[in-house]
């Protein structure tokens, strides 16, 4: 018998650089504190962590859509928590397998580098990026080509099918921003120097990585004042695409294009499809038993995102194999 939980948040590396209001910052913690103690008392034995990267550790040298780590460190880039996640390498690669004879392509990764994105979520929620063990998933969402929102689901399909044979309590955890479109440079028309950061960019300088980092603080401080050109965020998008998930309508997303996911909410609004995923995999562990609800919703110009929690709850505490 599998226990299943759902929980989905936003990130930011800006939390604690560029912040709002103390009362906002207040309510956010709040909403991430309600994940935080529903996720201790749940106790999971595994997460399936759903997240996207940023150019930090998958570049166009080799771009998969989706990637499933056997083994994982965390950069630490933003001053997030640096180190190796705490992989079962038989389950994660038990579970690409079962990916694949599901038709879904997923590369695998012995050497995965994952940044804010995941480290962020185990942080905040966990504690530690070893707390628990955690199966990382890599969705594309910053570099075009990226894959749709009917893939996101069949990939989550896949996952939560996989999990629902292993007899554990499973977490099914998503990180990413809604609406959002923070200065990440796209390969079509770059510089020369910068497409070959895009396109193999590990293992930046220190100085660069301190130069990247501060121009995203640059960014946030203009986009919060109002002077920046950059994407506005988009709340009602957000409110809508929030619904979306509470209502376990994960289908009427396939009809949504990633052009139009861009021009409604921002180029890095695809990150919502790590919660479409993790989602997808709920209902599959589940039978689609489950309900969900959305916690919190702020547009935070100073984090540059649509920022929300969200916890979806199997309807039976138990679900049979």
């Amino acid at each position: 018998m599998t226990q299943a939980m759902l929980q989905c948040l936003s990130h930011s590396p800006l939390m604690g650089l560029v912040d709002p209001l103390p009362e906002t910052v207040q309510a956010a913690t709040k909403a991430i504190g309600n994940l935080r103690d529903a996720l201790q008392r749940f106790d999971p034995e595994v997460i399936f962590l759903f997240a996207p990267d940023h150019y930090n550790g998958f570049f166009y040298d080799l771009m998969p859509p989706f990637c499933i780590g056997v083994v994982a460190d965390s950069i630490g880039d933003f001053g997030s928590l640096s180190g190796p996640l705490d992989v079962p390498a038989d389950l994660a690669l038990a579970c690409a397998c079962a990916v694949l004879d599901s038709d879904i392509d997923c590369a695998v990764s012995y050497r995965m580098q994952v940044d804010h994105g995941f480290a962020q979520p185990l942080e905040m929620l966990a504690g530690a990026l070893e707390r628990y063990p955690v199966v990382p998933i890599f969705i594309n969402s910053v570099a075009p080509p990226m894959p749709a929102f009917r893939r996101a689901r069949l990939l989550g399909d896949a996952v939560g099918r996989y999990a629902a044979t292993l007899n554990k309590r499973v977490l099914f955890m998503a990180s990413g921003g809604l609406s959002h479109n923070p200065p990440v440079p796209l390969l079509a028309g770059a510089s020369a120097e910068v497409a070959e950061r895009l396109i193999a960019g590990r293992q930046p300088s220190a100085d660069a990585r301190a130069a990247r980092q501060q121009r995203t603080i640059d960014a946030a401080r203009a986009f919060a004042a109002g002077t920046s050109t950059l994407h506005p965020l988009n709340p009602e998008w957000d409110r809508e695409f929030l619904a979306t998930l509470c209502a376990r309508d994960l289908v009427s997303l396939d009809k949504i294009s990633n052009d139009a996911i861009t021009e409604a909410a921002g180029a890095s609004a695809h990150e919502v499809k790590s919660w479409v995923a993790a989602n997808a995999a709920m209902a599959a562990a589940t039978g689609n038993r489950y309900t969900v609800q959305a916690g919190y919703y702020e547009p935070i110009p100073e984090w540059i995102a649509g920022f929300a929690t969200l916890q979806g709850q199997a309807d039976e505490v138990i679900t049979k194999n």
